[in-house]
């Protein structure tokens, strides 16, 4: 409002200054209310100037905050910065802003990889697709592919959201694969989170993406020589059915849990009875498959001479 009261000279000579004293203030409550203030400031500024007022004063307190000690601070900056492309451009994008974006997605704060992922079609609209995959996508799938598990799983929780900015060809492309490698991580929590995220994706994606590009490889993971990985095959059935609803659930999916019911793991057995209690309220209990095979299946399991599976048919059966 200041800006448009007293015009470009007086903004240019007063409040830039001011602002960058703002930026650069002691009090970390300061900074993070001018950070969050950069885009609208920037926008604000005289289009005869704007470029040059940004490059010479503003960026250099912007990249000191990139790094800023406070979390808040980086987090407002994260939840803005990204607006800055379509004001400077490609060539200013890529030279300036995206080293900064790439600091921003490797940053211990949270919050600050969501805002910076969150915003990533601000970016892609200026840079394009080609030059995002080649700049910050190799920066995701290195936090992807961390050594440590919890930075791989803030990246999985990433992942339906941006597969809603990237769409559904590039997703294939660049990102499918590694949340097919998850899937079958040592570390339990990815697996679980990894499965979770399946469902968010077919939800995203709709079903004849899930049919063409997810349930075939879950369906081989059931042959899976680890049995960790077979009940990872479960798992995922569960949310899928879900998402893909009755006929789906019937054709391509119950067959494989129906299969895996003579699993020789104990652990798999039984939760081929919880998978099969799950999806009964998705199945249509007056099918011809779940007359003559589900409900065989469950008695066989009720026979099991483990106790644990005896237990989970029991349980199955009252649902059919």
């Amino acid at each position: 409002e200041l800006q448009a009261a007293v015009g470009k000279e007086i903004t240019k000579t007063d409040l830039v200054p001011a602002f960058q004293s703002l930026l650069k203030d002691c009090e970390a409550e300061v900074r993070a209310a001018a950070a969050h203030k950069v885009k609208d400031f920037c926008l604000a500024l005289d289009k005869s100037v704007q470029e040059q007022v940004i490059m010479t004063h503003l960026l250099p307190c912007v990249k000191e905050l990139v790094t800023d000690a406070n979390q808040h601070v980086k987090s407002a900056l994260a939840s803005v910065i990204m607006g800055l492309s379509p004001i400077l451009g490609k060539t200013n994008t890529i030279e300036h802003l995206l080293p900064l974006f790439l600091s921003q997605l490797k940053d211990e704060c949270p919050e600050v990889r969501l805002n910076i992922i969150s915003n990533l079609d601000c970016v892609n609209e200026v840079i394009g697709i080609q030059q995002l995959s080649q700049s910050l996508l190799p920066a995701i799938v290195e936090l992807a592919e961390d050594t440590k598990w919890r930075v791989r799983l803030a990246i999985i929780e990433y992942m339906p959201l941006l597969a809603g900015q990237l769409g559904v060809d590039f997703f294939d492309e660049k990102l499918n694969s590694l949340c097919m490698t998850w899937l079958i991580d040592h570390v339990f929590a990815i697996r679980e989170a990894a499965t979770n995220n399946l469902k968010k994706l077919v939800e995203k994606f709709g079903t004849d993406w899930a049919q063409q590009t997810v349930i075939p490889k879950v369906v081989a993971m059931s042959r899976d020589q680890n049995y960790l990985h077979r009940m990872t095959c479960l798992f995922c059935i569960n949310v899928l059915a879900e998402a893909c609803g009755a006929d789906i659930t019937e054709r391509q999916l119950l067959p494989t849990v129906l299969t895996m019911a003579t699993d020789n793991v104990a652990n798999v057995r039984f939760n081929v009875a919880k998978t099969l209690q799950h999806i009964a309220a998705i199945l249509p209990n007056t099918t011809t498959q779940v007359q003559t095979q589900v409900r065989p299946c469950i008695e066989k399991l009720n026979a099991d001479s483990d106790f644990d599976v005896r237990y989970y048919a029991s349980e199955a059966a009252m649902a059919y």
